[in-house]
């Protein structure tokens, strides 16, 4: 039975020398070595396992991807306990960033919303108002025909008035009412005048 001799792996230098000798059971005595309590120190900054030990994964990457500048460090344990700290530091720091970003995101939706429906409830009670000021008439017949969608024909039938007089009534009340929003919308600043235009579209053709 072969039995492992283990090596003593102190500075980055002795380690450069196991990766350079191709010494597999050396580098995986070593990486078994500090894996687990390499996490357990990550996981006291991410508050994470799986995330802790993807970091400790990616220091050892980086031992292995850059392991020309293992020779400049004196004390492995040291170098590999100041990596993972910073990197968990680092990952603690871009989770905080993301969840600013994800709240002021949030923030702006809700203002933008809160405003848009305050505009576009601006722009309806304005409307109702100068449904208001119509000829008694043709405010039944605009209420009956945009705001209850009814048909002409029903309108006629529930007003005991002609279809062609309905018509009438509808295209009078249509004519003051676009020419009203159309002046508000003229004295209104750009956006505004754009809720004027969705107005119209939306009650007035």
């Amino acid at each position: 039975m072969r039995v492992r001799q283990s090596i003593e792996v102190i500075s980055g230098s002795d380690l450069l020398l196991l990766i350079e000798d191709n010494n597999k059971d050396a580098f995986t005595d070593f990486y078994s070595h500090h894996f687990r309590k390499l996490i357990l120190v990550s996981d006291k900054y991410v508050q994470s396992i799986p995330a802790a030990e993807e970091i400790v994964q990616d220091v050892f990457l980086k031992i292995w991807e850059e392991k020309e500048l293992l020779s400049e460090i004196k004390s492995i344990n040291a170098y590999l306990y100041r990596s993972v700290v910073n990197s968990s530091i680092n990952f603690v720091n871009r989770q905080k960033n993301i969840e600013k970003h994800h709240l002021k995101i949030a923030d702006h939706v809700v203002i933008d919303d809160a405003e848009r429906h305050e505009e576009e409830n601006e722009l309806i009670v304005l409307l109702y108002h100068e449904i208001e000021l119509l000829p008694e008439k043709c405010q039944q017949v605009f209420k009956l025909s945009r705001l209850e969608g009814l048909k002409y024909r029903d309108i006629a039938l529930r007003l005991n008035i002609s279809e062609k007089t309905v018509e009438n009534h509808m295209g009078n009340a249509l004519k003051i009412l676009r020419s009203r929003v159309s002046k508000a919308a003229e004295q209104s600043p750009l956006r505004k005048k754009f809720k004027y235009f969705y107005l119209m579209a939306m009650y007035l053709y």
